[in-house]
């Protein structure tokens, strides 16, 4: 499951949420990772940019990953702006066991910081300015992988 949201994330509820609706399978590991903005380099927040369908497809396929480990993934992301102290990120793993989703976990969230198709922009007095320093190019995106 792929959510995006319009603004910061609601952690406690999604959180909530999404144990709620796997409560009832037999997973014997939930590992969620919550990203949070922090206040660095005299920034308001973080804005960002998602390309949809490129995001939708690498997380199906990250899906079919894990699908025969037996685990499933949940992912939860910002659109727009997103103040310091707030989540704009959330990913979890379910998995009957832990390893798998300790493992599954780390590799999904690097993945995701070279990979997915978001921009990151600073929020700085009212501006949003592109994060360039901290933006990692998408291999094969052509122009959406560059740096502008």
């Amino acid at each position: 499951m792929l959510e995006l949201h319009d603004g910061a994330l609601n952690v406690p509820e999604i959180l909530t949420r999404w144990y709620s609706d796997e409560s009832a399978y037999n997973y014997g590991a939930y590992i969620p990772f919550v990203g949070t903005v922090r206040d660095e380099d005299g920034i308001d927040g973080l804005s960002f940019d998602v390309y949809e369908p490129i995001l939708l497809s690498w997380f199906e396929t990250w899906c079919l990953k894990v699908a025969p480990l037996g685990a499933k993934l949940k992912m939860a992301h910002s659109r727009g702006d997103v103040l310091n102290h707030e989540s704009s990120y959330i990913a979890a793993v379910f998995s009957p066991k832990r390893r798998v989703a300790l493992e599954t976990i780390e590799q999904f969230v690097e993945d995701f910081k070279a990979s997915a198709p978001i921009w990151k922009y600073d929020l700085k007095e009212g501006e949003r300015i592109y994060a360039r320093e901290r933006s990692t190019a998408i291999a094969g995106a052509g122009l959406l992988g560059e740096n502008k």
